[in-house]
């Protein structure tokens, strides 16, 4: 069987924002978004982010999936739209993501199903993290 090794790469961003306007986003690989601050505004807003952040690992976790079972050459598309329900109490929180998987390749169900299991419960970083209770380390000055 094929060794597979993991590329990483330098990961992170900081948010700054004034006491009006959009605040704004950059990665620390060169990337910058502004964050929109009204529901009514087209863009993303931070649970979009988290959302998308989700649904991109998924997809990419997908993929990865797909070569270890040795299908990626039948793969013709992914795609993972990721939604939740916010708790109704506090603290604010999402209480529940739903993922939708399309996986569009000549395989069948079980195997469509094997790929986003192991996507979703083995690959995703992000999904992983997010059932797994990470430990927040904050500094604050002025």
């Amino acid at each position: 069987m094929a060794e597979f090794r993991v590329k990483t790469r330098e990961a992170g961003a900081t948010a700054v924002g004034g006491r009006t306007g959009f605040p704004r986003v950059t990665s620390v690989t060169g990337g910058a978004l502004d964050i929109v601050t009204s529901p009514s505004q087209a863009g993303f807003g931070p649970l979009d982010l988290l959302y998308a952040s989700l649904a991109s690992c998924l997809v990419l976790s997908a993929r990865i999936a797909a070569s270890r079972f040795g299908v990626l050459d039948r793969l013709v598309e992914i795609s993972a739209k990721v939604t939740g329900k916010k708790a109704h109490d506090e603290p604010s929180r999402v209480a529940r993501f739903d993922i939708e998987f399309v996986i569009r390749g000549d395989f069948d169900d079980a195997v469509r199903h094997a790929i986003a299991e192991a996507a979703e419960a083995e690959i995703c970083t992000v999904s992983n993290t997010l059932r797994g209770h990470p430990e927040f380390a904050s500094k604050v000055s002025g």
